[in-house]
């Protein structure tokens, strides 16, 4: 399967184009601003139901990549600075090996802020022949450990320019930052097209050179990402984008499955 190396069609309402982040506002957690076991509702960030979704990869000229995430929600988290969170799992694979596997934990506040309290990290190191040769816990963080602090996932309100931090883990090595960089977008990710979109565009003081875009549609959430960006923001180096939400063990079923699952996804008109 092949991506479009640019992928937005058009810009419907607006388009930022500044070249330089704006300085990120680390938001102000409150604990008393959370309903015990509220779900995730947010419309850019919804947390509501078990499938997978799959996110496959291609290059700059758009031919396929064997690199793919898979993200899926894994029910009730830790209590963290006194919310209950809801967990997330991210797993990373590159030629068919499992690179990373991470539980996010997230909760909604009562003004529909989603916010980002840490993460479980385990990273999988390969020989060259791709022989399992050790793990390792690198960028994993918790709110409220080593002077860690929360930050916004996603936030309620989306204004173009808007900038945050989405974790402040210095200890850690944890510090993304990010920007609302368009709203309104047109966007075809993964055979189909969605309307509304928002773009993010995600960083870090930690490594500056780390840039990447999110596109994130309504009633959806992540649909596409561009890494590698270039200072200017441009040629994307690789471009992930969903192709199926499938009940777990995703793997399994699109071994069995196979394309027909990634038709009858696009087959759905958003």
């Amino acid at each position: 399967m092949k991506f479009a190396a640019r992928p937005i069609l058009a810009v419907a309402i607006a388009l930022a184009a500044a070249s330089a982040q704006a300085e990120p506002t680390l938001p102000d957690f409150n604990a008393a601003a959370f309903a015990p076991g509220a779900p995730i509702t947010n419309p850019y960030f919804p947390l509501l139901d078990d499938l997978t979704r799959i996110y496959t990869a291609a290059d700059a000229e758009g031919n396929p990549v064997d690199e793919r995430f898979e993200l899926t929600r894994a029910g009730a988290g830790p209590t963290i600075l006194g919310v209950a969170t809801i967990q997330r799992r991210d797993r990373s694979f590159e030629a068919g090996l499992l690179v990373e596997d991470t539980f996010d934990f997230y909760a909604q506040d009562t003004a529909g802020n989603v916010w980002y309290l840490g993460e479980d990290v385990t990273n999988y190191v390969y020989d060259a022949d791709g022989n399992l040769v050790g793990t390792n816990n690198s960028s994993a963080w918790r709110a409220g450990v080593n002077g860690a602090l929360p930050g916004f996932a996603m936030p309620a309100t989306q204004t173009l320019g808007q900038s945050y931090y989405q974790e402040f883990a210095t200890a850690d090595d944890a510090l993304d930052q990010a920007e609302i960089s368009a709203i309104g977008l047109t966007v075809v990710a993964g055979g189909r097209t969605f309307t509304d979109v928002l773009r993010v565009y995600e960083t870090s003081a930690i490594e500056p050179d780390a840039r990447e875009f999110k596109y994130y549609a309504p009633g959806v959430g992540l649909i596409l990402a561009e890494e590698g960006l270039d200072a200017n923001r441009l040629n994307p180096e690789l471009t992930l984008a969903l192709v199926a939400a499938v009940p777990e063990p995703s793997s399994g079923l699109l071994l069995l499955l196979g394309m027909p699952v990634l038709a009858a996804w696009r087959r759905k008109a958003h």
